[in-house]
């Protein structure tokens, strides 16, 4: 009731501030009022289109609110009412009088929704969190949060929970995947991102409630850690994440009367809290030791590294570097060991730059040569996990830097052998059997290994310039997207990535060495149809039995007719122009 009056008033001095025609959005989404649009279906454009909406949601807000089903509503109601508010907020908005200064982020638009739809799909972001409130002891607040994110979680934080973690030094922002909305209803902004996951990426139709309700039960596997004092606007937001399946833990204690059983629950240990969210939701992750004093998850990858920040660097366009995976015989990798050939960064003075070659030696029953590239683009990912680390580019062009952070905390070059070691081996264990890890900044043994480096990379652009549609008889699925999108089927040939940019065929390729059950399946090119626009039996059937019996045939040479399937994570669309018999490139946001 608290957060309907208060829209309420907000909405009766905006309309005779600026009339009810006046428009009312959020920047960067094509949702309009996210909240609203999915869950009741209604196109939110002007202050006047609001008027309804709060009549609705206050009518719903029954007395009883110790009625379980009751107190969804008045939480659906609140979230109504705090989706309102934002907007309103927002009509003073623009780039140059924005509404919130970094970290702070507010309302997060589609693009970034998008931008971290893949992890989302192929689960290196296992989950999502929402903390609010307060935390008793900001020191355990932030080695949870800390852990959190090095397990790759995608966190949300409301309320003073953001000054504490700012205050204990622990980096937040979009690039680190951990949004710190605001304070009050600007909680909201972690319901309308969850919900326009549905539709982008599960293509649930805007008003279809128990949809949003399924797909946020299976897909957004979320909880919420509501920490202190409670009161009614909280409680009743947090009866608005139930409303949609996501349970809330608190570390208040609750009288009987008050717990519900697996979704709303009181566990006064933060630690065990967060196992408890997992539990509920479902959430397996199975941890590997890295010995590195610095923290290591997904959540890291977008962390950039001024100049002024960092240590150290190496390769670029200052000194000589590469990166090389190799695949060797059993007799010529000792698993687990780690070396450094040349001085170590404690040698080298702030701000100033070394050489660095890497070479990861493995051996595996399964592995292939075809591999090896595979594996050696995921160094990129691997060093970006790093907190204090940060890696662009590949092979002889790579460019690493190394923060004085990371220094300070004792980070040196055998702890970057130990994180490409333990994560090569868990993310590769069926094709990988022993992993040995040398890292070079001699520069004369740089410069000699670097031209055998380019060896390697010659004679793979040979084999990838002779690799072509025409000469394989196999091309790869990939339904990786499915458990957002459950009727859209990639099919991968060799010139041509997946929908997502992500997937190439070698990758689709060593994806199913790595597991044959999973997303990637090879598809025998059988019973040419069409070898102009690039039709096969074989193909309109896997894609008819995997798309839910949907989609009967797909062309791989015109975008005329049958084009393949899409999902959520494209960024662009191609279009015709017959008026210049062309075809146009826009932003899916044009």
């Amino acid at each position: 009731i608290t957060a309907l009056s208060y829209a309420e008033i907000l909405l009766n001095q905006a309309i005779r501030t600026y009339g009810a025609d006046h428009p009312i959005g959020y920047p960067d989404t094509a949702y309009y009022l996210p909240v609203i649009r999915c869950l009741s279906g209604e196109e939110i454009k002007t202050l006047g289109d609001c008027v309804p909406v709060l009549n609705r949601a206050r009518a719903q807000v029954k007395e009883n609110f110790r009625d379980f089903t009751n107190a969804r509503l008045a939480g659906e109601a609140t979230w109504y009412a705090a989706d309102i508010i934002e907007a309103i907020r927002y009509i003073k908005y623009s780039p140059d009088n924005p509404l919130h200064v970094p970290p702070w982020t507010g309302f997060i638009g589609d693009p970034v929704v998008r931008q971290y739809g893949t992890k989302m799909v192929d689960w290196t972001i296992p989950g999502e969190v929402l903390i609010l409130g307060r935390a008793r002891d900001s020191k355990e607040l932030a080695r949870v949060v800390n852990k959190l994110m090095g397990m790759g979680f995608m966190i949300f934080l409301c309320d003073e929970v953001i000054e504490q973690l700012l205050e204990e030094g622990v980096k937040l922002g979009v690039d680190l995947i951990a949004y710190p909305l605001g304070n009050f209803t600007q909680v909201v902004h972690c319901a309308n991102y969850a919900l326009r996951a549905g539709m982008m990426f599960g293509g649930i139709k805007p008003g279809l409630r128990d949809a949003q309700r399924d797909y946020q039960r299976r897909r957004i596997r979320a909880f919420v850690l509501y920490l202190g004092e409670h009161d009614m606007v909280k409680t009743a937001a947090c009866m608005g994440a139930i409303n949609i399946g996501i349970p809330i833990i608190t570390d208040q204690p609750l009288p009987e009367d008050k717990q519900i059983k697996d979704w709303f629950i009181y566990e006064p240990d933060l630690e065990k809290a967060i196992q408890l969210g997992m539990e509920l939701r479902e959430i397996k992750i199975t941890s590997i030791d890295i010995d590195a004093p610095i923290t290591v998850g997904p959540a890291f990858e977008g962390e950039s590294i001024r100049k002024k920040d960092m240590y150290v660097e190496f390769g670029g366009t200052r000194t000589p570097s590469f990166e090389l995976v190799r695949m060797v015989g059993p007799d010529d990798v000792e698993d687990g060991k780690v070396e450094v050939i040349g001085p170590d960064i404690d040698t080298a003075q702030p701000g100033s730059a070394m050489p660095l070659g890497i070479i990861v030696d493995v051996y595996g029953r399964k592995m292939q040569e075809d591999f090896e590239p595979v594996l050696e683009r995921r160094i990129h990912y691997f060093v970006n996990y790093g907190e204090g680390l940060w890696h662009v580019a590949q092979r002889d062009i790579m460019w690493v830097r190394i923060s004085k952070g990371a220094y300070e905390k004792g980070f040196r070059l055998k702890h970057l052998g130990n994180i490409l070691y333990a994560k090569f081996k868990s993310e590769f264990a069926a094709v990988v059997d022993r992993v040995q890890v040398t890292i070079y900044t001699d520069e004369q043994k740089v410069l000699e290994l670097r031209e055998l480096a380019r060896q390697y990379y010659k004679k793979r652009d040979d084999r990838l310039k002779e690799l072509k549609d025409e000469t394989v008889d196999t091309f790869y699925s990939c339904t990786l997207c499915q458990s957002f999108a459950p009727t859209h089927v990639c099919v991968v040939p060799p010139e041509r990535t997946g929908l997502c940019g992500a997937v190439s065929w070698l990758d689709a390729k060593a994806s199913y060495e790595i597991n044959p059950h999973g997303p990637n399946q090879p598809i025998k090119l059988e019973g040419l149809i069409d070898p102009v626009k690039g039709q096969w039996k074989s193909v309109n059937e896997f894609v008819y039995n995997n798309s839910q019996r949907t989609i009967e045939a797909v062309n791989f040479y015109t975008i005329m007719e049958y084009p393949m399937t899409s999902c959520g994570c494209f960024e662009c669309i191609l279009a015709m122009v017959p008026e210049c018999n062309g075809f146009m490139v826009v932003n899916r946001e044009h």
